[in-house]
């Protein structure tokens, strides 16, 4: 199952409020789902669609990937999750997990990409070819990204989950904020952070300018 967000951290703020509406009627069916009712998950799903769709678009632009479709994308990312035991908070808690999700389906389906054309033999080395060929070049910086990506939440994990939230997921740093349940000032403070890192990691050519 994809890890949870990180706890709070000591400058976060207080959770979703009890007295929300909306908070409180998506916490009944977040209940509802956890208690095996699947009509819940059907209403959370419609409830969540339009972030869902967002967060979709902005991975795909993200990782290059145009014959993947926000639809799809998001009806592949749902079917992974609607076997796992999730336990999730809130609305902010559910999409944070969903956002990281996406982006595991889109690199398991570069990582397809990439056994394809080497058993194809289409390429001789995603390094040698890339210039000439735009699919290698895609997988190749996909999966660079995601290296270093994975480096960096083995240092940091809400390093890794700002990146996956903001850069992946294109959200605000008030989403972001709010899904991982920390203060503004603490994302910002994190996206300078990471970014500094991916640049490193990645080198001039590859991540100046990307993040």
């Amino acid at each position: 199952n994809p890890d949870m967000p990180h706890p709070r951290d000591a400058d976060a703020p207080d959770a979703a409020s009890p007295d929300n509406p909306e908070d409180a009627a998506f916490a009944r069916l977040l209940r509802a789902a956890d208690a095996g009712q699947p009509e819940a998950w059907d209403r959370i799903y419609a409830l969540l669609y339009p972030d869902l769709h967002r967060i979709a678009q902005s991975q795909i632009r993200r990782q290059a990937s145009p014959r993947v479709s926000p639809t799809s994308l998001i009806s592949e990312t749902w079917l992974r999750l609607s076997g796992a035991d999730l336990k999730v908070e809130d609305r902010r808690h559910l999409t944070a997990v969903i956002a990281r999700a996406m982006r595991f389906v889109l690199i398991d389906q570069a990582r397809r990409a990439l056994t394809e054309m080497h058993a194809e033999g289409n390429c001789e080395s995603l390094h040698e070819s890339h210039a000439r060929d735009p699919d290698a070049a895609r997988v190749e910086r996909i999966l660079s990204i995601d290296q270093a990506l994975t480096r960096l939440s083995a240092i940091d994990a809400r390093l890794g989950r700002v990146v996956e939230l903001r850069y992946f997921g294109g959200l605000s740093e008030r989403e972001v904020a709010e899904a991982l349940d920390v203060t503004e000032r603490t994302v910002s403070r994190d996206w300078r952070k990471a970014r500094a890192f991916l640049v490193a990691q990645l080198g001039r050519d590859g991540g100046d300018g990307e993040f």
